[in-house]
């Protein structure tokens, strides 16, 4: 078993299509329109692993959570082998910074918000990965 997709809240299908592919630089896995209004948009930041089921917010009660998924805590996690390249990348396409990069034992990692406000971590693990047992507190 294994997770294949989380989804996120946005206001538009093709606003966040061109967020999440132009600004933060995922690819456009699958766009298929299900009639009446509705599609099966499908966003990954590679090849491999989970995506982001894009799904427009269409009740009040969607739309308040609408960025707001994860209680304001950080809710997702970017690996990145070139930190200083992304996060170069990233702060270039306007992307909101809520602090500064920071070194931590588990490797490099700076916060940032998507167009939403969903909270995401940028890290470079050292040596590659965060140790499964390091437990750590948001």
């Amino acid at each position: 078993m294994h997770l294949h997709a989380v989804t996120v809240l946005v206001d538009d299908y093709d606003t966040g299509i061109a967020h999440y592919v132009e600004d933060l630089g995922f690819r456009l896995i699958e766009d298929t329109d299900l009639g009446a209004g509705k599609r099966w948009v499908r966003v990954a930041p590679g090849p491999q692993g989970s995506c982001l089921l894009l799904a427009v917010a269409s009740t009040d009660e969607q739309r308040a959570a609408m960025g707001r998924q994860s209680g304001g805590r950080v809710g997702f996690f970017l690996h990145t082998a070139d930190f200083a390249g992304e996060h170069a990348r990233l702060v270039a396409r306007g992307v909101r910074m809520t602090e500064v990069p920071r070194r931590e034992p588990y490797g490099t990692v700076v916060v940032f918000e998507d167009r939403y406000g969903n909270r995401w971590d940028l890290i470079e693990p050292v040596d590659g990965r965060i140790p499964d047992d390091f437990a750590r507190q948001e």
